[in-house]
């Protein structure tokens, strides 16, 4: 055998002996990603990945939605220990109606102290009560909060207004018989207003109310 046939033959057995290698599937590039106009994929990411992140958004949503509604109370009844039974109140006007109604401050003289001096009786709304049988008006004046009477008197027709000494929003007036604390007593009151226009639209009320008064006292 000749030197060349000799190389030939060993040529043919090494390409028998190495194993033939077979071809594995390469990555996509970012290249073919580029092609569509996207990004390179992560080869990290995978679709049991993106159904696990779902599933634990949607559980957290219907989570907080459970903490969010608060249970429901249950429906619960007492009944009271002490039943308070509804009291009518007199304030014995109930027989009269309101002619006249003005806010105003009420003081009245004290002569018991020496010098005499004026003390404060109340603040509220001045009231021309008309009995409605009789027709006859008093003035009743009650305080603030309290509801208390600080004046109670018919308007005579003897009485008297006079100006406030230094002031043109207030009158003074003496009357014999008032019966705001209960036992009948003469007092020097003065009465005081917001302004000079709410005194003298007392004034003339006052008026026009000792006039019915004069007619109503008269009736036998």
């Amino acid at each position: 055998m000749s030197a060349q046939e000799t190389k030939t033959d060993e040529a043919v057995n090494a390409v028998e002996q190495k194993p033939t290698e077979e071809a594995k599937p390469t990555a996509p590039t970012s290249n073919v990603f580029s092609m569509f106009g996207g990004s390179p994929a992560s080869s990290s990411f995978s679709i049991s990945t993106a159904t696990a992140a779902a599933s634990s958004s949607k559980d957290k949503e219907e989570g907080d939605g459970d903490a969010d509604e608060a249970p429901a109370s249950p429906d619960v009844h007492f009944e009271p220990l002490v039943k308070l039974e509804k009291v009518n109140v007199k304030t014995n006007e109930e027989e009269e109606e309101v002619t006249f109604k003005i806010r105003a401050k009420l003081f009245r003289f004290d002569k018991t102290s020496e010098p005499g001096e004026w003390k404060e009786r109340g603040t509220g709304d001045v009231r021309f009560l008309k009995h409605k049988e009789s027709g006859r008006i008093r003035l009743v004046m009650r305080r603030d909060k309290t509801l208390k009477t600080c004046a109670n008197h018919y308007i005579m027709p003897e009485l008297k207004l006079s100006p406030n000494v230094g002031s043109d929003r207030s009158w003074v007036y003496t009357v014999s018989v008032d019966i705001s604390e209960g036992e009948p007593e003469a007092l020097t009151l003065a009465i005081r207003f917001a302004n000079s226009e709410n005194a003298n639209l007392f004034k003339d009320k006052f008026i026009e109310a000792q006039d019915l008064n004069a007619a109503a006292f008269s009736k036998k």
